[in-house]
């Protein structure tokens, strides 16, 4: 074949496309399992610090099964049923109503119930969780990511200094009433409710972090209440 022709060159680029891209493919397929892994370990991580737990990621597995005793899927009844916690796509299950991941951890000799939270920031989506104590009200720890909020400004909800005010704080009031914790600015109250400071600059971060709050737990309001010990 004629190297300076143009069915030369097409052919040439065609193969190598081919070539590239099964490359590509094959190291991808390789690196499935590490990634899955991976992601694995940070979503312990993440679990664990809503526990106060600090883990790394060669000791976050054995944390996880040192410290988290049961997980299990609740309904909208607030009712065990079937199915993996862990694995479970909780961006579904709640735009779903399907069943949501509960997490039971023991931390000092003291049940903790670690419920998941899923929103909306003002550049992608937030998740986090939330631990309660056994009396399924009193917060006992959170965490909470983002996917892209500004360095800074709503970024700062990764940090112990946003999610430390939330410990000790209330999802239902005196009256047994669900009101949620709510994230208010800076020097405002949110009467009726327990409330922290949202972030100075991140205005609209700080809304997605009260209503995630807010929708997610409602999601758990019924095992919350019908199963208090």
């Amino acid at each position: 074949m004629n190297r300076d022709s143009n069915i030369y060159t097409i052919v040439y680029a065609s193969v190598m496309v081919i070539l590239v891209a099964f490359g590509l493919a094959f190291t991808s397929q390789s690196l499935k399992s590490y990634q899955k892994k991976n992601e694995d370990i940070d979503k312990m991580k993440q679990i664990l610090r809503s526990v106060r737990v600090q883990a790394t990621a060669e000791n976050a597995e054995s944390l996880y099964k040192e410290l988290i005793k049961e997980s299990f899927l609740v309904d909208e009844n607030g009712n065990k049923t079937e199915g993996d916690a862990f694995t479970t796509d909780v961006v579904k299950a709640f735009a779903g109503k399907k069943p949501l991941p509960v997490y039971v951890a023991t931390v000092d000799g003291s049940t903790k119930y670690i419920l998941c939270m899923q929103g909306a920031g003002l550049w992608g989506p937030l998740w986090g969780y939330l631990s309660i104590d056994d009396d399924k009200n009193t917060v006992f720890g959170s965490d909470f990511s983002h996917a892209g909020e500004t360095p800074g400004l709503g970024a700062e909800i990764v940090t112990p200094a946003f999610s430390d005010q939330i410990k000790g704080k209330k999802l239902f009031n005196a009256e047994g009433e669900f009101k949620s914790i709510a994230i208010v600015k800076p020097g405002k109250t949110a009467e009726g409710q327990d409330y922290v400071d949202g972030i100075s600059g991140g205005t609209i971060t700080s809304q997605g972090v009260n209503k995630m709050i807010f929708d997610s737990m409602s999601g758990y309001v019924k095992f919350l209440t019908s199963q208090k010990q």
